[in-house]
């Protein structure tokens, strides 16, 4: 059995290339792929609704791991790593409502199905992989950043309220 072939091909060296050469990445790119000719099939009502929410969730998938992978931080890292999972989430409920909805039938929404669980489950992966490196964490720790809190007066008093 040969082994199959990507839907994009690195014009750099193999191996050092960057997100492109993450099986999460390329399982994500085949996700958005499919995805997108299934919604050249949704009815034309749905061209400005489901069409664009679905298409739009699964290109912020490898949008998503492409952001993490130029993070330094593993933290800042995985935060995009559980955006992109979010997103593929967020695709695979658009495709059981477009199943519900009785816009694609029961044997292509299990291709569909199974390669979103494969890419989830292969992101999954790559995530506990990052948490093992912990990457920049001796340079900067493993603390959030975050500012203080802010406490806000909303209170209206009678010298707001004419402009003073």
């Amino acid at each position: 059995m040969s082994e199959k072939r990507p839907l994009y091909q690195s014009p750099g060296e193999k191996g050092k290339r960057g997100f492109e050469d993450l099986e999460c990445y390329q399982l994500a790119l085949e996700v958005m792929a499919m995805v997108h000719e299934f919604s050249k099939t949704l009815p034309h009502d749905e061209k400005y609704d489901l069409s664009v929410q679905i298409r739009r969730s699964s290109k912020g998938v490898t949008a998503n791991i492409g952001e993490a992978y130029g993070r330094y931080h593993y933290l800042d890292s995985l935060r995009y790593y559980s955006i992109a999972r979010g997103e593929l989430n967020e695709t695979l409920a658009h495709m059981i409502n477009a199943k519900v909805l009785n816009y694609v039938e029961q044997s292509a929404f299990d291709v569909i199905y199974k390669l979103i669980r494969e890419a989830e489950q292969t992101l999954n992966g790559y995530m506990a992989y990052i948490r093992r490196q912990r990457a920049g964490s001796q340079e900067f720790g493993d603390k959030t950043v975050h500012e203080d809190r802010i406490d806000y007066d909303l209170s209206c008093s009678p010298d707001n309220e004419a402009g003073n």
